[in-house]
């Protein structure tokens, strides 16, 4: 293993945990799964939306686009984790 760029540590000995795909893997900080690199960005946006949602939230401002933006994000991995 060896880290890559931001840090993400690099490998390709199991398949991607979200759509089971055999591709070269990367870790995301504080997490245990491995993912292929479209599925680590897509999870990565997701951390970082949900994170955005509550701010907005608890700051009182309309996050329906943040929600609308991540409700799509999370049907695009729905649908990449069934296909698999």
């Amino acid at each position: 293993m060896f880290c890559g760029p931001d840090n993400f540590e690099k490998t390709s000995t199991s398949q991607c945990s979200v759509c089971g795909r055999h591709s070269e893997l990367f870790d995301l900080p504080d997490r245990p799964e491995k993912y292929c690199l479209a599925c680590s960005a897509d999870i990565a946006t997701s951390i970082l939306l949900t994170t955005e949602i509550d701010s907005a939230t608890l700051c009182g401002q309309d996050a329906s686009r943040l929600a609308a933006e991540f409700a799509e994000l999370s049907t695009r991995l729905l649908a990449r984790s069934q296909s698999a």
